[in-house]
């Protein structure tokens, strides 16, 4: 890919940023609005399944229903990252005992996100949440698609008997946090260990996550549970399905065309992609404004309610060549099936090359 200085027009952020200056103010309302029906939503189509009759059509809608609407709940934990420190607090607070613990991805696992904003940590090493799958063999995109079956497992094992090892032993309390402490994409990646300031956090929802794991086990053993094997394989494939949704929405946000290097600006926003429109299905899978994912990158601290006036403001007002209109998508199908062609490409070759070519017409078709 070509410096987007020198293949496209100009960009100015400070440009950008005037014409959605009036756009940074998150508004809590909505915040806890749209999270709280979504957890509500998401509890009674998971509990009606346990109470419906034997009718597969209904059984399928509720769970189909509970899914999307605990996948939306999930996602809130981004915009916790993006939020200032002490910020919405009490917002913070309900998503971890709602939502983070109950799953057991509790916030301070997703604070590694911070560093795939960085301009000299996005993709290369030191960005957990990158990897080059358009540039590597195509049997890594069916690995990282396989995770899913196997996450929620490792979630009960990192927080049922991690978690009090690490009371116990130092070094053992060191390789987790380092090594089982991150949601991230690359299973080498490396975090930093907390801060002082931060132990206190990670200590509270690691305790209350083991808590919730060995509760739970003893409730089911002491028969407090009805049917505790099928609320089990239910509560594995809702995670599952989650997992799997966000996976594929994960290979959509980008295209993963370096191979390690440092990026320019222009060359990073132009790696992210947009799916700009008003197609409800785009919500569905890319929910809390993450279908806006090369905006997102461009203002990270921009609240998810404001992003698509955003991108309609920036599409009007930005120069007839300005890089940004490069980041638009018309469909998650046509993303995905552009990393599929160069990871099969690298398949063939047997060998990554430096960064696939995307064609003028491809860049034509994506800006729409």
């Amino acid at each position: 890919m070509k410096s987007g200085k020198a293949a496209h027009g100009a960009f100015s952020i400070g440009e950008a940023r005037g014409i959605v200056r009036d756009l940074f103010e998150p508004n809590p309302w909505l915040y806890w609005i749209d999270f709280l029906a979504s957890m509500t939503l998401g509890v009674a189509g998971f509990f009606a399944i346990r109470r419906l009759p034997l009718n597969w059509p209904l059984i399928a809608v509720a769970f189909a229903v509970s899914v999307l609407a605990f996948y939306r709940a999930t996602l809130f934990t981004h915009e916790l990252t993006h939020l200032r420190r002490g910020q919405f607090a009490g917002f913070r607070l309900a998503w971890n005992l709602l939502c983070g613990i109950p799953f057991l991805m509790p916030s301070f696992l997703y604070h590694t996100h911070v560093a795939h904003h960085m301009r000299r940590h996005f993709g290369t090493s030191d960005d957990g949440e990158y990897l080059p799958w358009g540039a590597r063999p195509i049997w890594h995109l069916f690995v990282y698609l396989a995770q899913c079956l196997v996450m929620p497992v490792i979630a009960v094992a990192r927080f049922g008997l991690l978690t009090p090892l690490c009371w116990f032993s130092p070094s053992v309390r060191e390789f987790v946090q380092r090594h089982c402490s991150s949601m991230v994409v690359d299973p080498y990646y490396v975090r930093p260990l907390p801060t002082r300031n931060d132990r206190w956090v990670w200590r509270v929802q690691e305790g209350a996550c083991c808590a919730l794991v060995w509760g739970n086990a003893a409730a089911m053993y002491f028969g407090l549970v009805p049917r505790p094997a099928a609320l089990l394989l239910q509560g594995y494939l809702t995670a599952v399905l989650i997992m799997l949704i966000n996976q594929i929405r994960t290979l959509g946000a980008h295209r993963y065309t370096n191979t390690g290097g440092e990026m320019t600006f222009v060359e990073q926003m132009l790696d992210s992609v947009n799916y700009p429109g008003g197609n409800w299905f785009r919500a569905l899978w890319a929910p809390v404004g993450l279908r806006y994912h090369a905006l997102h990158h461009l203002f990270p601290s921009m609240p998810y309610h404001h992003l698509g006036a955003a991108h309609c403001r920036l599409m009007q007002q930005l120069p007839a060549d300005s890089p940004y209109r490069l980041t638009n998508c018309p469909s998650l199908w046509l993303a995905l099936s552009e990393l599929w062609a160069n990871a099969l490409a690298s398949s063939r070759t047997q060998r990554s090359p430096a960064r696939p070519h995307f064609s003028g017409r491809t860049l034509q078709r994506r800006a729409g």
